[in-house]
């Protein structure tokens, strides 16, 4: 079983490189014939991922800028993602066609953003059931409205068929089912990113389809409702129990839990050290914006993010 694991992992790695090789903030779309920024890719047998641009969303990327993955289980199909408009959906869908016929059975939104919840409008018009975290479900509720609004300003005739669609089932701690060879666990394993966050475990196949509580190739961003002490002690003392050999994250390629601490716990880590520093120094709020980050200058939307998310993280630690 090991030695299978280990050729299955060495056959994921060498697709991520060579999809790598071209993943950058700077390309404006990598898949021109479909609404998708990407291909969907299997990553290990049955779990394909649509990786979405290292950046903002864009007119161009039509808001892909997360991960669309689907579990082809032998039962059915299970979407991780309703994606950030109607026609993302739809893309997604026709690419799912392309490799079987076994109908969707469920989408999974990670949390209450617009590029998780915002493509539910066409899963709905399927009669596809759609599960989330109270919480999450909760926010985009709250905040539809708006965040339909500024996807509407940035995708234009792209944001064409949205609406409003929020889930239509909704837990607290954990929504399980097994379909053919496959548990497929959705869990809230604590605060993490924002309201909401669920984590997708296969423990057959040891793959966790991570969502925003896992960041690779880009700087995660840290919100105002971000609490990063308690999204370090959620990973610290929830996500690495699960010793996942695979990782999807929420942004960037699928990967293994080696890059993603580096690249969440560890910048997480590594802010929040430099702000202390600063604050038994004295500093203050303005010094803390070109505190050093130089060690992650290498990641994607790092000038987009990097003194926004060092402010936050001031705020926060000022009044721990």
């Amino acid at each position: 079983m090991s030695l299978l694991r280990d050729r299955v992992l060495a056959s994921a790695v060498a697709i991520m490189a060579a999809q790598m090789s071209f993943a950058s903030e700077d390309i404006a779309d990598q898949y021109p014939q479909s609404a998708l920024y990407a291909k969907p890719v299997e990553f290990i047998p049955g779990v394909f991922s649509a990786t979405g641009a290292t950046a903002p969303p864009t007119y161009e990327n039509a808001g892909h800028n997360n991960n669309l993955s689907f579990i082809v289980t032998g039962e059915g199909v299970v979407v991780i993602n309703g994606g950030g408009a109607y026609v993302l959906a739809k893309a997604l869908h026709d690419e799912i066609k392309v490799v079987t016929d076994e109908p969707v059975v469920l989408v999974i939104n990670e949390n209450g953003q617009g590029h998780a919840m915002l493509g539910n409008s066409y899963w709905a018009e399927q009669g596809v059931p759609i599960v989330a975290h109270v919480d999450a479900a909760e926010e985009f509720e709250e905040l539809g409205h708006a965040i339909l609004e500024r996807m509407q300003r940035v995708n234009l005739e792209k944001a064409e068929g949205t609406f409003l669609q929020g889930p239509t089932v909704t837990f607290e701690d954990e929504y399980s089912l097994e379909l053919g060879d496959f548990r497929v666990e959705v869990r809230y394993i604590g605060p993490t990113h924002t309201v909401g966050d669920v984590v997708v475990w296969l423990p057959n196949q040891s793959l966790m389809i991570a969502g925003d509580v896992a960041f690779h190739e880009r700087m995660l961003p840290i919100f105002p409702n971000t609490n990063t002490r308690d999204w370090l002690d959620t990973w610290d003392n929830e996500f690495e129990k699960f010793n996942a050999t695979y990782v999807i994250p929420g942004h960037g390629h699928p990967t293994n839990m080696d890059q993603v601490r580096r690249y969440t716990k560890g910048y997480l880590e590594h802010l929040r050290g430099e702000i202390s520093q600063l604050l038994d120094d004295g500093g203050s709020l303005a010094e803390a914006y070109y505190v050093d980050q130089s060690p992650y200058l290498n990641l994607d939307t790092f000038e987009e993010l990097a003194t926004k998310n060092a402010g936050r993280v001031f705020e926060e630690m000022e009044f721990e």
